[in-house]
């Protein structure tokens, strides 16, 4: 019995490695070293991939870390819940998987923005070529964020039944989860109501409690 629990808190404790490394390479990658590479302006976005080499890469390297942290952090908490609910803990590993996955794709356009950039093709099809990649990788991240809210429906459904976590660590994580998927609905419904982006905040609080609960509680034993 004992060696159980000692497998369980490491499992829990690994999962929460790999989910705080996905939350500090999306800070890091999305949201301080992107706006310095992929701005508005298409030819500025251009200079800054020609210019800004290491910079660039950087921003590329954080996003294989997104995608592995992901990936990963999917892995241990299917391993975390599997006893606990299956049914949950499969559906929480496939969406969290398909994160990855769409995070692969604005990788791959990264990638290849990179290479036009940097390549000997003329600037007019650079430009054109680049603007593709850019709204690629927009697409990706938004059309994601799909996944991005349905991975923490099961999590916080798993909490809550299983009462091994916080009740309302459960509560918020679903709430999160759905607002998640409601904003990109509403955003991909051409709406840009103020209120909109808010809807992701409840899924912010979920997300880095629940990485401090598993960093430093791990689970509670089974009730």
């Amino acid at each position: 019995m004992q060696d159980q629990r000692n497998e369980s808190l490491r499992t829990a404790r690994a999962a929460g490695i790999w989910y705080l490394a996905l939350a500090a390479s999306g800070v890091i990658g999305f949201l301080v070293l992107h706006p310095q590479i992929y701005v508005t302006d298409i030819a500025q976005t251009v200079t800054n991939l020609q210019e800004q080499e290491t910079l660039a890469r950087w921003r590329l390297l954080a996003e294989f870390v997104i995608i592995l942290s992901q990936a990963l952090a999917a892995v241990y908490f299917y391993k975390l819940f599997k006893d606990i609910n299956p049914e949950g803990a499969w559906a929480l590993a496939a969406w969290g998987t398909m994160n990855a996955a769409a995070i692969m794709v604005s990788a791959m356009a990264m990638g290849g923005a990179f290479d036009v950039a940097n390549g000997a093709a003329m600037p007019g099809e650079k430009l054109m070529m680049i603007q593709v990649f850019v709204h690629v990788i927009k697409n990706a991240w938004g059309v994601g964020s799909l996944f991005f809210g349905l991975w923490l429906v099961p999590m916080g459904y798993i909490v809550v039944r299983s009462q091994r976590m916080p009740l309302w660590l459960g509560r918020t994580l679903i709430i999160g989860g759905v607002g998640y998927v409601a904003s990109a609905f509403l955003s991909y419904a051409g709406l840009t109501f103020s209120w909109i982006g808010a809807l992701t905040l409840p899924a912010t609080i979920g997300e880095f409690w629940m990485i401090g609960y598993l960093l430093v509680f791990g689970i509670r034993s089974e009730v």
